[in-house]
């Protein structure tokens, strides 16, 4: 039976994307943003780098509530796509968990529409969504995050 997520208190929501499916990569790269809704978030991003991936690599910035809400409104129409637990059904790499008011989805979590253990799945329409939002989470992790200053 697949893990059930419970919305995030007081509207708050996160949207974390772990750059290899695996999420007990030890090289992962991790994207985390949280926030609330027309307000501004945080964004982390960790990642690890060098011999046995010892070194972590921090980076944090924020979001301004336009971009928040973009954001939330990009994510939000994942709830429904299909997925399935321990398989990349969406052939990136990459572990996208959401959890809105609204959303409370993992594509590495049996969940969504699609059933996929028969012969349903994500269609193309849906990989490309999928692929469209992980590079939008990326892009704005590139612009928005800066390396920690100690």
């Amino acid at each position: 039976m697949p893990r059930s997520m419970a919305p995030p208190p007081s509207g708050e929501f996160s949207v974390t994307l772990t750059k290899s499916f695996s999420l007990s990569s030890p090289s992962a790269e991790k994207i985390e943003i949280i926030g609330e809704p027309n307000r501004p978030a945080t964004v982390h991003v960790t990642s690890h780098a060098g011999a046995q991936a010892q070194t972590l690599l921090a980076k944090e910035g924020s979001l301004q509530a336009d971009d928040v809400n973009e954001l939330l409104s990009l994510v939000t129409p994942l709830g429904g796509f299909p997925s399935k637990a321990g398989e990349d059904v969406y052939g990136l790499d990459a572990r996208l968990v959401l959890s809105t008011f609204e959303v409370q989805w993992d594509n590495g979590e049996d969940a969504g529409a699609g059933t996929i253990g028969g012969e349903e799945g994500p269609t193309e329409e849906n990989k490309q969504t999928f692929r469209d939002v992980v590079e939008s989470i990326e892009a704005l992790a590139r612009q928005k995050a800066k390396s920690r200053t100690s």
